[in-house]
Order: C-alpha cells, then structure tokens, then sequence
C-alpha cells in the first residue's frame, strides 16, 4: 500500500521526480510529432455520460473476468517493454502488482527479467505477449518456453511492421535495453496473416492479437477464430496520425459481435475512461504508462495503488451513473460531446500543482506541447 498517493496525478509526479531524462521520455514519449498520441487522449475526453438517477446503487461490484480468469477490476497490465528502465525488478515487479491486486499482467516479450522469472514471481495467471523477432525455429522456441513456464495465454503484437521513430528518446540518445533478439528487422517485417494461423496453430493457448485498428482486421481475425481483439495503436508510439482507439472500438466492436472478447488501451487515465470503454463494448482496458509510473513512483506498491484508484473511481462513476454491475454498462450510458481539455496526453488530470523545474508548457493552436525536463 501506498497510502500517501491520493491520486494517479501525484504517482506520475513522483515517477518525474524518481527517473533520468532518457527513461522518462522513453515512457511518455510517442512517434514523430505524437499526434496519435494525443488523439488517444482528445478521443476519450470526447464521449460524455449520460447518467440514470433514482437507483439503489449502495452495492456496486466493479469484477468482471477476462478470457474466463477473474479481474478486480476491468483493467489489466499492458505489455511494456524494457520496465527495468524503471524499476530494476522489471517485469517481476509488475506481475507481483498484478498478483496482489487480482487482474492479469500481459507479459512484454522483450522486457526483463526472463519469461520463466517473471512466471515464478507470482501465481497469478499472466498471458505471454511476443513480437516475432526470428524464424520460425525461434518462433516455436519462444511459443514453447511460455508454454513450459505456464502462461495461460498468447498474444501477438502486429502492428509493429517497423520500428517507428520516436524522438523524445532520439533527441535525449537514450536507447532501451531489451531482450529483442534476434535484431534482424526483417522478421517482424514478414508476419502475415498466414503467419498468425501458423503461430495459431502451433501455440494451442487462448489467442489474442493486440494492434487491430479497423474493423476490416477484426473481422479477418475473427475468420481465424481468434479468442480476443485487442484494439491498439501502440499507445501512438507506432503509426502517427492515427484515430484514437476510443474511436476505432464501435466498429471493431460491432464486427466481432461477441465471438470474442475485445480489450482497448490508449490514453487510459483515469477510472471514468475505463467506464466509458466498458460501456462501448469493451471487456477490459489494459494500461501502460500507468502501470510504469507506479512502478517508477514505488516499485510493486505504486502499481498496486495506480490500480487502487482506478478501482475507487469506477465505483465512483458507476454509482453516479446509476450503474451497479459491469455487465450493465451500454452504449445508452454514453454520447458524443466537445472536449473541454486541452490535447495533450496528460489532460485528464490537473497539473496546476506541477512545478515549474518538472513542466514547461507552451501552447500552439487548440493543443498543448509539454516539454519535461530536470533542474
């Protein structure tokens, strides 16, 4: 527990204050002018409630299951590459947060320590995520390993074809350690859908694609049977100039049409916006740089507390909604609506409290750039 957190703004305040310059602008930055980036954001602060009054919501239960395994709360860990960057426990740290507080911890294939450490850290169920980074040998070897370390799930990350340019942590020459090898680009460069059926095949663990933006890829991964759709953009660090993944879900949604279950990430900050994705068709969000920031701010404690929060907020939410169950949440309990923050990727909390030597803010147009830097 970390009970002198009393928001999710003050953990990523204490995150700033605990990280060197090039893993904070690994973790917050995106790709080229991160444009995606604070779509995700502008595209959550887009969709307003539209509440029910006059119910009994003395009792509401924020659980929900994913993939048949119980969750606190309908978030779970993203996979995040390099969290040793953060924290020396790394990926460890992270699936003991997940652990302690009841969701599942989807494993970076290229953060440390290894797939089988982080296995042994806790008991909990974790899903293994890998980018193809070999042959088919190697591929096999990986699918194996995670298998033998009893992961209860596979997810392949495909929209990854190129590494893109991220130039927070260019500008800083800041480079990541990680577990990506072997380095060819090449091999990522090559996935194609007939490589997903292969992977499927072999594999034999619930299946899930993370990078589908389009309703056109949804139903292609549903043609293969897949057991989740996890709709991402990479947190804009991939593709720039795309929609925010608040505004791809409904059509993802729609396709999928309960064949299986869809997870989203993207901007998550806030318990509101985990409502708001639940009510749109989500089964579950999966969060990133929260979940870092609380690594970065106290170790397994921080994350914990990061997901502490989120969970006081949904319920929060939901009894002012009128809502007392997940399963009730549905397109009637949100609607369009213009956006009253300004669009940068911190919009959803106050930042009237940061200090100047940890944010320099300059305003262009409707959007705000945010440069971080130490005194």
């Amino acid at each position: 527990m970390s009970p002198e957190f009393v928001s999710n703004e003050e953990i990523v305040q204490e995150a700033r204050r605990r990280l060197s310059q090039g893993p904070w602008d690994y973790l917050v930055g995106a790709s080229e002018s991160e444009t995606t980036m604070r779509r995700n954001r502008l595209a959550f602060d887009r969709v307003a409630f539209r509440p029910r009054v006059l119910v009994d919501v003395s009792n509401v239960d924020v659980s929900t299951t994913f993939l048949g395994h119980p969750l606190r709360i309908p978030v779970m860990l993203a996979p995040v590459g390099s969290l040793q960057a953060f924290i020396p426990g790394g990926g460890a740290d992270a699936t003991k947060a997940a652990g302690e507080f009841g969701t599942v911890h989807v494993v970076s294939s290229v953060t440390e320590p290894s797939l089988e450490e982080i296995a042994a850290a806790t008991g909990s169920p974790k899903i293994f995520q890998l980018y193809i980074h070999g042959d088919w040998e190697w591929t096999k070897e990986m699918i194996d390993r995670a298998k033998a370390a009893g992961y209860k799930g596979l997810c392949i990350t495909v929209d990854t074809a190129a590494y893109s340019r991220r130039e927070r942590p260019l500008i800083s020459r800041w480079t990541p350690i990680t577990q990506r090898s072997p380095r060819d680009p090449v091999w990522q460069a090559s996935v194609t859908w007939e490589s997903i059926d292969r992977i499927k095949e072999y594999a034999g663990l619930p299946f899930m694609l993370k990078g589908i933006a389009t309703a056109e890829d949804a139903v292609l991964a549903m043609e293969r049977g897949v057991d989740a759709v996890w709709v991402s953009n990479h947190g804009g660090r991939q593709l720039d100039h795309g929609q925010g993944t608040i505004d791809m879900l409904p059509e993802i949604v729609d396709v999928v049409d309960g064949r299986a279950e869809v997870v989203v990430d993207g901007g998550v900050q806030r318990g509101s916006d985990v409502v708001k994705a639940v009510a749109l068709g989500a089964k579950a969000v999966a969060i990133g740089k929260l979940q870092a920031w609380g690594l970065a701010a106290n170790g397994t404690d921080g994350a914990v507390r990061v997901l502490e929060i989120l969970e006081h907020e949904i319920r929060v939410a939901m009894g002012l909604m009128g809502v007392t169950s997940i399963d009730q949440l549905t397109p009637s309990f949100v609607c369009k609506a213009e956006p009253t923050t300004q669009c940068m990727f911190l919009a959803a909390w106050v930042l009237a409290s940061w200090p100047s030597t940890v944010r320099s803010t300059q305003t262009v147009g409707c959007c705000v750039f945010s440069t971080y830097f130490t005194s």
